[in-house]
């Protein structure tokens, strides 16, 4: 009697024989301390390097056929190159510059305590209020800058209005609203 289907094991592509696993445990050996060198001169980080040293024996094992790789220096470097244009990428689409650490010396003094949280949802309360008040383009305008981030030109194609507008109204609405914030 045979397992039905979803009992059976899956085997995927990235799955080795016996040969390609010596054959990837050969190249890590001869080309992992290389590939770690070459990416150190790449990035910033020593761990962001070996991570990408994982990333292109992960390609390899994902591409199988190990065994009978003619070019394996040539494919490795290749894989490199390609893995560090992927990940510029990734940080490019992702705005990883933007980005900050949890840092729990900085961040774990923060307070989250009824009283905080009611102050701030008062705060925001407020702050939507001083928004609703601005004109509707200038809030519009408000919006798209600061909260969606579209660019200003972007922001002038969508509205068919002139870039100078634009800044003007973005500028008189954080005006406006950091006077009416600070009145309460």
């Amino acid at each position: 009697m045979t397992p039905p289907p979803e009992a059976q094991p899956q085997y995927s592509r990235s799955e080795l024989t016996a040969d390609e696993h010596e054959r990837l445990r050969a190249l890590s050996t001869q080309f992992g301390t290389i590939l770690l060198r070459f990416f150190e001169r790449r990035v910033k980080e020593k761990a962001e390097a070996e991570d990408l040293v994982q990333e292109v024996f992960e390609r390899l094992v994902k591409r199988g056929g190990i065994a009978h790789l003619e070019d394996a220096r040539g494919y490795l470097f290749e894989t490199a190159a390609s893995a560090l244009v992927d990940r510029a990428r990734k940080r490019v689409s992702r705005h990883s510059e933007q980005h900050q650490s949890f840092d729990p010396a900085v961040h774990a003094s923060n307070d989250f305590s009824s009283e905080q949280i009611l102050i701030g949802r008062e705060t925001l309360s407020r702050a939507a209020r001083a928004l609703l008040e601005l004109p509707e383009r200038t809030r519009t305008v408000f919006i798209l800058r600061r909260l969606e981030g579209l660019r200003y030109q972007d922001i002038a194609k969508r509205l068919g209005v002139s870039l100078s507008l634009v800044e003007k109204q973005v500028a008189r609405a954080a005006a406006y609203l950091t006077q009416r914030m600070g009145d309460e």
